[in-house]
């Protein structure tokens, strides 16, 4: 059996990516359960309800685990790569910016940003003032 939602245009995906489109940060929250998740599904997956809402979360979170993926700087040099535990509860996978890629730690503070770059529109985390 097909879903035909899989292929729809107003899918999670779709509208995680017109919302960030959009400058908006939110994510999927079950009604039944009332928790939050990433990535966008149309299921929960911590009750299996379907009873879903998008809301805006904070975008604050704390670096889970990080590592630095190595380039010559000829390819833009080196970058972080990082699970971000969000203020909600749902860990994301991004990138720190606007620090060395080697001095991000597990337990530092960060805000997300909404990157919108020709077709592509995602969130990247730069450290939380004052943290």
């Amino acid at each position: 059996m097909t879903n035909s939602n899989q292929f729809s245009d107003t899918g999670p995906d779709q509208i995680y990516q017109k919302n960030l489109k959009n400058n908006q940060f939110e994510l999927p929250k079950c009604t039944s359960c009332a928790k939050f998740h990433f990535f966008p599904r149309v299921v929960c997956p911590h009750c299996g309800s379907f009873e879903l809402e998008w809301q805006p979360v904070s975008g604050k979170g704390e670096v889970y685990s990080t590592t630095t993926v190595r380039r010559k700087p000829e390819r833009g040099g080196n970058y972080n790569v990082c699970l971000v535990t969000l203020e909600e509860g749902p860990r994301m996978m991004s990138r720190v910016d606007g620090v060395d890629s080697e001095i991000v730690s597990i337990g530092d503070q960060v805000i997300a940003n909404i990157i919108n770059d020709d077709n592509n529109s995602y969130v990247v985390f730069t450290p939380l003032k004052g943290a």
